[in-house]
């Protein structure tokens, strides 16, 4: 009976839209609809309550340097600036290291451009297969010889399949990339060296165009000299 039950069609039943009337209050709120509403209000009323709770077991007299050390600001706990957290020996040393970890990025995008450049100048002057001919007279010459130029005419840059030539042409662009970002490092490398030679002890003074003998888009600084005392 179960099965015969199932049989027959029954009336599809569609809930109802948001009659004329109301129509300016948008659409019409279904059961599933509500159910997420009331979840959400539930789970705020929730920590609501827990926030309540936690508040009224609070220890008035309850103190920890954060208290101080902090401040609010539009009701988010911004901790205070901290101006001389390292020393300039600390600071010098953080810059060291940061120096070498650029100098290795640079030293290990120069070689895969090394490895990418001789990669693709094989491909570009790949060396044509020697063939010796041998003819009995000159007229089996001449038609080898036009033999020849027809096949190397047809084996052109046409008859290069689709696939290897944007693999070629992503590579040509994964060339040029890495090149880019090596200059973005070495440029980065020297503002960094330079940083870290001005923050040397030493009086200096930055020179004016005049000065330069070897035109630079680089600030040149000159350091005066000073007399080192040798210990005996």
């Amino acid at each position: 009976m179960s099965s015969l039950r199932n049989a027959i069609q029954r009336r599809a039943h569609k809930e109802r839209a948001q009659p004329e009337a109301r129509k300016k209050f948008g659409l019409l709120e279904k059961h599933k609809d509500y159910v997420v509403r009331a979840k959400v209000f539930h789970q705020k009323e929730e920590t609501i309550r827990k926030l309540k709770e936690k508040a009224s077991f609070r220890n008035p007299d309850e103190f920890y340097f954060k208290m101080i050390n902090s401040k609010t600001v539009d009701g988010i706990h911004r901790p205070k600036p901290e101006a001389n957290k390292y020393t300039q020996e600390e600071l010098m040393l953080l810059k060291t290291k940061d120096m070498g970890y650029i100098l290795q990025g640079i030293q290990s995008e120069k070689k895969k451009i090394e490895r990418l450049s001789s990669m693709l100048h094989e491909l570009d002057n790949k060396r044509p297969n020697k063939h010796v001919y041998f003819a009995e007279d000159r007229e089996e010459a001449k038609e080898i010889e036009s033999r020849i130029e027809q096949k190397s005419s047809s084996l052109g840059l046409d008859k290069i399949p689709s696939r290897i030539k944007r693999k070629t042409a992503s590579s040509y662009r994964e060339l040029e990339e890495r090149k880019q970002r090596v200059q973005k490092l070495e440029k980065l490398y020297a503002d960094m060296a330079l940083q870290k030679e001005l923050k040397k002890p030493g009086r200096k003074r930055k020179l004016r165009e005049d000065e330069i003998e070897n035109q630079t888009s680089q600030p040149v600084y000159k350091w005066r000299a000073q007399r080192k005392r040798i210990n005996d």
